[in-house]
């Protein structure tokens, strides 16, 4: 079966990232931003823990009717948010991809 992808980047002001990328290579989740890798990689380690469990998922509709989610922790923290989708079915098979992909312990660092 093949597996999504971690990749950590670096924004425009040094703050650190991650997205989790699905095995064809689309992003399903990012994250909030980070000042230091050490805190990126946590959170990378709670989207791996927190992924699987779709007790950890809120979906939300946006005032434009589309819809999106956030995977939070156990905390209630968000850990990651997903992009916008045309209806509520495209959520819900972007949750199931993140439940899939989440727990890949491939990490790309690209902020090298």
């Amino acid at each position: 079966m093949d597996m999504g992808s971690y990749e950590l980047k670096k924004a425009k002001n040094d703050q650190i990232y991650f997205v989790l990328k699905a095995a064809n290579g689309e992003v399903i989740l990012k994250s909030e931003m980070y000042t230091t890798k050490a805190a990126a990689n946590n959170g990378i380690k709670s989207v791996q823990t927190n992924s699987p469990n779709a007790e950890q998922y809120e979906l939300k509709e946006a005032a434009n009717g589309q819809f999106h989610f956030n995977l939070k922790a156990k905390n209630h923290q968000v850990i990651g948010s997903s992009e916008m989708y045309k209806s509520k079915s495209g959520a819900d098979n972007g949750i199931k991809s993140v439940q899939k992909n989440g727990p890949t312990d491939k990490i790309k660092d690209l902020t090298v």
